[in-house]
Formats: C-alpha cells, structure tokens, sequence
C-alpha cells in the first residue's frame, strides 16, 4: 500500500484526527487536485465542483483535529480521490 493510500485511510477512520501531519494533509489535499491560495496563516484550498472552501492552519506540526474532520466530510461527500494514484511515489 502507498504512503498516500494509507494517509488516505488514516483520515478517513477517524482514528487519529489529532495525529495527522501539518504539511501531508496539505500535500494530500494537492493531489487530490485542490487549489492552494495563502493569506497569511490560512492556507484556503479549492476545488471545482465542491462549493466547501478548506481553511487550514497550522497547529504546530500538527493538523487541527476540526480540520482533519472537515477534510474527511469533503472527501466523502464529493468522492474526492488522489488524482496522482498509480504514479511513482
């Protein structure tokens, strides 16, 4: 299993909202397809066709565990998967 499938699963069992890394959700989140703009410390992330905007912000090198909820509602209501699955890790 790839690192990403297994990021992937880790977000979406819930098991360990407070123990996601900062800058993998981020990564995660780009290769999922999402846009990146940053205004200040809020990184916002969009995506054609999902009308819900992703803001995060650091929590040290962690994610904020309501954060890593809201990502995993975004990615199980539209179906969102890694649109760079299968290429070279």
């Amino acid at each position: 299993m790839s690192k990403w499938k297994k990021f992937r699963a880790k977000i979406l069992s819930g098991h360990s909202d407070g123990n996601i890394d900062f800058n993998d959700l981020v990564a995660y989140l780009l290769r999922c397809g999402f846009a990146l703009r940053t205004r200040g410390s809020h990184n916002l992330f969009t995506k054609k066709g999902i009308d819900a905007l992703v803001n995060l912000q650091a929590d040290g090198p962690k994610a904020k565990r309501y954060q890593v909820r809201q990502v995993r509602d975004i990615l199980v209501s539209y179906q969102v998967e890694d649109t760079k699955e299968g290429a070279h890790e």
